[in-house]
């Protein structure tokens, strides 16, 4: 294959590059296509009469954390932006920050840049920089990364945010960072924030202290969407993950795309592409959930784990993007490839995006035919940084890329080796330290011409050329009393509209049918397995520094949550609730006993306030699908990815065997998610009636505090109703209320148990509302403890009547007492038996001790050994339906029946589908007592 070099091509070894000519002979070597380098010696590669800003590292740093996708804080020093006059070998370079940051050179004051970008019309540069930094300097602390702007015009370079007037810079005593500013085509900035600006207000209305929540993993704050005017000013957010998002980018339709890190657990975790409007409606997931394994391998296989990162929109429509892992291991592996995706016709790289279009894929080309690998280690092709792609009818892109080089360690000092096969052969290879540098690489023709000549220790990356294009759409914000609800939007609430939770990724999965279902005469109302829809959030984490929090807090898990409200789910499994608004939230699916049937949903939602958010139904996670054997992940949550499999009502009647009072209306509305004219769902029948008459208006759409059914449907004179379900706080009150010896501490509010609104939350923590469960006295009736009075801990605890010893009851020796456990403290005893296994119990000579049997044979001493016995815990974390060994006691039949309350099992059940924590609430006096 043919290897294009310069004329010259010992120039850049007495430059001091020695590598630069053996990496393209070593991607031919490979066996691999190759990108072809043409030399300085020839034509410019283009003539572009706009120039180009990029940035200038003056060095290569060495902290792993400065190469890691997920920290979006950490800033070395030091760096400089540059201004290129044009995308040639010829073109002259301005040294635009020199009076901010000093010299220019490797002895300037200490500042770090990044996320470059330019205006539409090619005017405007923005940027993110931080400093001046220290060596070794605290990165929690000021100064932090700031938002500026230059006007090319003028050469003005001014920050976009006054620092002097800027009232939301300092939360929680913890400064802000911003990053990643993007205009939007009206003027204003989208940019990546911790300020967190809307979601700090909601901690005031949990009765919580402000402060900057951390990523889900606990290493940094949370980066989200803001947006704010042109002048720094009406800063809001409009974004609500948990964990970052980065890379805002404008399409030409006006909507926002960005990189969402997708962390919630136990879902499937990663960085792929969302997209909403600027305003922060209709969020959607754009591509790349499940099609992360699709990274190139040393042996040419595509499956390879890589993130989709630093994307931007090609003329064409498609979507540039680097993928690559999180990190890498060694701190000289820098940068992956770069692939061109077309995410207008797929979600995923084989999945389309239009369910039936029959497109098969793949979404995703490699841009360049090289052997660029994007697993750690050497990669022959290289690796890029980034890629601004050119809107110049050419489809070449600008790219920030480095040559392959090895580093010899068996010499001293280490030298740099070429990319040779038999070098990356050796055992041990290490790729060396990166030369990224600017070259314009045209995929058509597969060919890299270098901008700049590639210098040890210096990086040129996040390049933008001042290109004019056409300014995208314009989407406007939304407004209150036009597009949206305006009571919902003065109330703080937005609204999910369900056609069907029994339609799963496009199937009817109902037994036999949602239509069968809905009908009572068909499926009796007790029988239907879909019966409340409940809605759980995320609880914000502060840094160790607001709050020194031990990992004991989440006890069996290692996150926490509270419960937003519950919702029945109505016959033809259709449901329209209200979600307080800017929140991140997921959803549960639930029998009539208040437990999970549905997959852990592993991807937060968010409304608006006022926004109304339709959709056909749910689908199986791919954490979920998985461990089935050939079963394809499937992507959900983008607008027409499959078709509703549910026509609704028939419009002006009643729904077949349901009571005259609500008819069905045809509503086109219920698109965009679902194409044509269907009819509408009973909830929505039932939010019509609801938002006519009710008082407050649309009553039935809110969410309550309890698990309660009414059955509102049937008609009696042909099918027998549904029984009523009401598992309450209060009705736990009650039971509590004559104990003078235990105190049950209600999980949400004394307001909130009497009228339900959206600030108010159920938080669970085990000490305080499950543990009194166990040591409240009752009178038994029957089962095992007939006749009997006293706790739970009477039967389930070391010692019973009259101070007696005793092993604990049940299969599992369940000790249910409130003691310090030996084995796992500071957790109660009861905690630790009921989720992890502990060791099985005999009484000898009027004292527990821990049962053995002969184990193996010690092989020192050669003597036989005595091993304990584990038992199993009764209870899972994160599903009750998954605790048989627990709830099979109470139910029917079982030894147990009627020694806790309906409620009492509710309660019990919410506490472990979300998670069994130890505690859910940070701030709660008692989690200090854990330190």
């Amino acid at each position: 294959m043919k290897v294009w070099t310069h004329s010259d091509p010992w120039r850049w070894l007495r430059a001091g590059l020695p590598c630069a000519l053996a990496v393209v002979l070593a991607a031919c070597s490979s066996g691999a296509g190759h990108v072809q380098t043409a030399g300085g010696q020839a034509t410019d590669p283009a003539t572009i009469d706009f120039p180009l800003f990029y940035v200038k590292r003056y060095s290569v740093p060495l902290q792993p954390d400065a190469n890691d996708l997920r920290m979006l804080r950490f800033a070395v020093p030091s760096a400089d932006l540059f201004m290129r006059s044009n995308a040639s070998p010829s073109g002259t370079e301005t040294n635009i920050t020199k009076g901010i940051t000093g010299t220019g050179t490797s002895t300037a004051a200490n500042y770090d840049i990044k996320d470059v970008s330019a205006s539409a019309d090619g005017k405007t540069i923005l940027f993110a920089m931080r400093g001046p930094l220290t060596a070794n300097m605290d990165q929690t602390k000021a100064p932090t990364w700031r938002i500026w702007q230059y006007v090319i015009a003028t050469a003005a370079l001014s920050q976009v945010i006054n620092p002097a007037s800027d009232p939301s810079a300092v939360v929680g005593g913890e400064p802000v960072n911003d990053i990643s500013p993007q205009f939007l085509p009206d003027g204003r900035i989208v940019f990546s924030s911790t300020r967190q600006q809307q979601s700090v207000g909601i901690l005031l209305n949990e009765n919580m202290p402000q402060f900057i929540a951390q990523d889900e993993e606990r290493t940094e704050p949370a980066f989200v969407l803001h947006v704010m005017n042109g002048d720094g000013s009406n800063i809001h957010q409009v974004s609500f993950n948990q964990s970052h998002d980065r890379d805002p980018t404008v399409l030409a339709n006006g909507r926002i795309m960005w990189t969402r890190w997708d962390d919630a657990p136990p879902g499937q975790k990663g960085m792929h592409l969302y997209s909403a409007n600027p305003d922060g409606t209709d969020l959607q997931l754009l591509y790349g959930a499940n099609s992360h394994a699709t990274g190139t391998t040393a042996d040419g296989q595509n499956n390879a784990t890589i993130e989709f990162v630093k994307t931007h929109e090609m003329a064409d429509g498609r979507i540039l993007a680097l993928v690559r892992p999180y990190t890498y291991p060694n701190v000289n592996d820098w940068g992956g490839d770069l692939v061109i995706i077309d995410t207008n016709d797929y979600v995923e790289n084989t999945q389309p995006a239009v369910a039936g279009s029959g497109f098969a894929g793949p979404a995703q080309t490699r841009a360049t035919s090289n052997a660029v690998l994007t697993v750690p280690g050497p990669s022959p092709g290289g690796r890029f940084y980034d890629g601004f792609p050119l809107w110049d009818g050419t489809g070449r892109i600008i790219v920030s890329w480095t040559q392959c080089r090895l580093l010899d360690t068996s010499v001293t000092p280490n030298t740099v080796l070429p990319c040779t096969a038999p070098n990356l052969a050796a055992p041990n290879a290490q790729s060396a330290p990166p030369v990224f540098s600017l070259w314009m690489f045209d995929p058509t023709t597969n060919t890299l011409q270098p901008i700049m000549q590639p210098t040890d220790g210096i990086m040129i990356t996040d390049v933008v050329a001042a290109q004019p294009r056409t300014l995208p759409a314009e989407i406007v914000d939304q407004e209150p009393g036009l597009t949206l609800d305006q009571d919902m939007y003065d109330n703080g609430v937005g609204q999910i509209d369900i056609r069907s939770v029994y339609d799963i990724d496009g199937a009817d999965t109902a037994l036999p049918s949602i239509a069968a279902v809905a009908d009572p005469v068909q499926t009796p109302p007790d029988t239907r397995a879909a019966r409340f829809l409940r809605l759980e959030k995320a609880v914000s984490i502060p840094d160790q520094k607001v709050l020194k929090l031990p990992g004991t807090a989440f006890g069996a898990t290692n996150y926490m949550r509270e419960i937003l409200g519950y919702v029945p789910i109505q016959p033809d499994g259709s449901v329209v609730v209200q979600v307080p608004a800017q929140v991140a939230f997921t959803i549960s699916v639930l029998d009539a006993n208040g437990r999970r049937i549905s997959p852990v949903h592993d991807a937060w939602l968010q409304l608006q306030p006022g926004e109304t958010v339709k959709c056909n139904g749910c689908h199986t996670p791919a954490s979920a699908q998985k461990p089935a054997a050939g079963l394809t992940a499937v992507s959900h949550g983008r607008r027409g990815a499959f078709n509703s499999v549910y026509d609704g009502g028939t419009a002006g009647a009643a729904f077949p065997n349901s009571m005259v009072t609500y008819t069905s209306s045809i509503t086109a509305t219920t698109a965009p998610l679902v194409p044509g004219t269907q009819g509408e769902t009973m909830a929505e029948t039932l939010s019509d009636a609801s938002c006519a008459a009710d008082q407050p208006r649309c009553a039935i759409n809110m969410p309550k505090g309890d698990v309660l059914y009414t059955d509102l449907w049937t008609n009696t004179a042909v099918a027998k109703a549904g029984t009523p379900i009401s598992d309450t706080y209060n009705a736990i009150n009650a039971e509590f209320a004559a104990s003078t010896i235990t105190t049950w501490i209600p999980p949400t509010s004394a307001g909130c148990l009497v009228v339900w609104g959206p600030t108010c939350r159920i938080t669970i923590n085990y000490t305080e509302q499950i543990q009194p469960l166990w040591s409240l006295s009752r009178t038994y009736t029957g089962g095992v403890a007939a006749g009997q009075t006293g706790p739970c801990t009477l039967c389930h605890g070391p010692t019973g009547a009259g101070g007696a010893v005793q092993v604990p009851a049940g299969t599992t020796q369940l000790d249910l007492t409130a003691s310090t456990s030996q084995t796992m403290p500071p957790f109660l005893t009861s905690y630790v038996d009921l989720l992890f296994s502990h060791d099985e119990q005999t009484v000898n000579m009027g004292a527990l001790q821990e049962l053995t049997v002969p184990g193996p044979v010690d092989p020192t001493t050669g003597q036989p050994t005595q091993v304990p016995v584990a038992l199993a815990p009764p209870a899972v974390a994160g599903s009750a339906n998954a605790s048989a060994k627990f709830f099979g006691v109470f139910a029917p039949g079982g030894s147990h029946v009627g020694y806790l309350s309906a409620s009492d099992l509710r309660l019990v059940s919410e506490w472990l589908d979300i998670g069994a924590q130890y505690f859910n609430n940070p701030f709660d006096p008692a989690v200090a007592a854990l330190n």
